[in-house]
This record gives structure tokens, C-alpha cells and sequence, in this order.
């Protein structure tokens, strides 16, 4: 049943593809722009960088300044605090792929991998307040957003140590001897990778552009679907229609999903780990209900306090 399905939305999007070619040419051309011009650069450095320190095992170095509070409070081992760094500082895919990549090398057991790909998948700080920062309307402090989408770990770790019975710190494995890549591996390796990523932004753009030409009267409905289907364009898309707190909400929770193009990109990056792409998408769920409840109290108490300060 589930082949048949895909089988017939292949073929309808060959058909479609075909009906409106103009379309898929901006789109494409608008997704490997965004790529060459926002993704590369700020991404593929980080990746090189990443693969450097996992191969020279200097791993112990930069998780040193937070490693008791990794340690302790999130239950993760040197290699998986690492991880929920690099995923938190690189932002998507970046920590599930060095997930992924840890449990392949043996570098950390499967259930703190599971337990993980629920917490270490998220934009990051630079994309936040940089990008993000300047689609928000005057009314929405970035802080806001910033609150919205990292103080959601906190519940969420407490859940998926709770299900993947993670319930103390988990052992720091033994380095795999011989598992280290040479600087040429690392970098065809990240690459590779980015390749991945770039036919995926490419294919979601040309679908957002088809959802943009629909010839249906409801901005505000379309917006909101952008936002889950790319978070880059779906963001842009819902500042320029919404307007106010509305606006912020809808962009705190597009960042907390990271958009179908961002669950694809990952699945691209964990699927020869044994990681559930189903079990991360729920999470990410969850991710983005718990960011916009959050938002809403969070506007809520700002405006108590400024109405009490006046």
C-alpha cells in the first residue's frame, strides 16, 4: 500500500513537473541559490571542523566547560554532550548527523543515540539571530524566540530519557581503534553530505514555489503550510502576512519543526544508523506544540510586566 502510494505521487509529480516546467526551473534555481549562498557557507565549516575534532579525539576539549552540567542534568556521555553541542551550535542536520555518525563508529550505545535524535536537532543560535532576527516584527524581541525554541529541551529530555529508559549518565565508550579519517576523508565525507542536503532544498523549493502559485485566496492558511513544508521560505512567508505576536508565533514554531525539508534532510544523514526518522518527526511534533505554548506565556507575562512597570 505504502509503495503503491509513492508510486502515484511520483507520477504525479512527473505530470506536474511537466505541466508547468517554468515553475520547477525558479524553484530549483531558488533552492540551489539558497544552498550556494546561505548553507554552504555557514554549514559545510562547521562539518570539516566537526569531522577534524572527531578524528584527532579532541572531543574531551570542547565539551570540557559544560561537560558536568552535560554529565549530569541530560544523563549523556563525552560523546553524546558533544553531540548535543554540535547539533545546538551547527544547527540542522548537523547533530543528528554526528548521532548517527557516533553510533556507527561504536562511540556510543543505541539508547543513548534514540534518546539523543529526540534533543540535538535544532537551528541554530547564528540562524536564529541573524536570519530570524530580521523577519521579526518590532513587537517580538528575538529573546522571545530564542526562549521559545531551546527551553523546550528541558521537558523533552525529561520525556525521552523517560521512554528510551535512559536513567543515568551513559557510559563514555571506548575510541574504535583505527577510526579516525584523514583531513581528505573528512572533507569529502562532509561533501557528500552537503550534496544530500542541497538536492533536498532544491526539490522543497520547487514545491514551495507550487504552493505560492496556488490559485487559492488564503494567504494566511498558505503561509502556515510554507512554514512546515522549508523553514527559510515558510518564515519569510509568514512575516509578510501575519502581523504582531502572530507572526513570532508561527516563526518560533516553524524553527522548532525545521520543516518537512529539514526531516528529509535528516533522514538523508541517520538512515544507515538504525535511528527512526518516525520516532524524530514525532519529536520535532512535540517540539514545535511545546515552543508555541511557551511563546504564548512567555508574550503573555512580557505584557503583565510592562503594563505593571507603565
Amino acid at each position: 500500500m505504502k509503495k503503491s502510494l509513492f508510486r502515484l505521487l511520483s507520477v504525479a509529480a512527473l505530470i506536474l513537473l511537466l505541466f508547468r516546467p517554468s515553475y520547477a526551473y525558479e524553484g530549483a534555481k531558488n533552492g540551489l541559490m539558497l544552498w550556494g549562498s546561505v548553507v554552504v557557507p555557514t554549514l559545510l565549516p562547521f562539518m570539516i571542523c566537526s569531522n577534524v575534532i572527531v578524528a584527532l579525539n579532541a572531543i574531551h576539549i570542547l565539551i570540557f566547560p559544560v561537560k558536568r552540567i552535560l554529565n549530569g542534568f541530560f544523563k549523556l556521555s563525552d560523546a553524546g554532550s558533544y553531540v548535543l553541542i554540535s547539533g545546538l551550535l551547527c544547527g540542522y542536520p548537523m547533530g543528528a548527523r554526528n548521532c548517527s555518525d557516533f553510533l556507527d563508529m561504536g562511540r556510543m550505545t543505541e539508547k543513548e543515540a534514540r534518546y539523543l535524535l529526540a534533543i540535538c536537532n535544532h537551528p541554530s543560535p547564528m540562524f536564529l539571530l541573524g536570519y530570524t532576527a530580521s523577519l521579526l516584527p518590532a513587537c517580538v524581541p528575538v529573546w522571545l524566540i530564542l526562549l521559545s525554541v531551546y527551553l523546550p529541551l528541558i521537558p523533552l529530555s525529561w520525556a525521552a530519557r523517560s521512554l528510551y529508559r535512559v536513567q543515568e549518565q551513559s557510559p563514555s565508550l571506548p575510541v574504535p581503534s583505527g577510526g579516525g579519517k584523514a583531513f581528505d576523508d573528512s572533507l569529502m565525507d562532509s561533501c557528500e553530505v552537503m550534496v544530500k542536503i542541497g538536492g533536498y532544498i532544491m526539490l522543497f523549493s520547487i514545491v514551495v514555489l507550487y504552493i505560492k502559485k496556488l490559485p487559492i485566496n488564503l494567504p494566511y492558511e498558505k503561509a502556515v503550510l510554507l512554514g512546515f513544508v522549508e523553514i527559510t521560505t515558510g518564515m519569510e512567508a509568514v512575516s509578510q502576512t501575519f502581523g504582531g505576536m502572530k507572526a513570532g508565533l508561527w516563526i518560533a514554531v516553524s524553527a522548532a519543526f525545521g520543516g518537512l525539508s529539514g526531516i528529509f534532510q535528516t533522514k538523508s544523514v541517520i538512515k544507515n544508523a538504525g535511528l527512526s526518522i518516525r520516532h524524530y518527526t514525532a519529536w520535532k511534533a512535540v517540539h514545535s506544540l511545546l515552543s508555541a505554548m511557551i511563546f504564548i506565556l512567555l508574550a503573555y507575562l512580557r505584557l503583565f510586566l510592562l503594563q505593571a512597570a507603565a
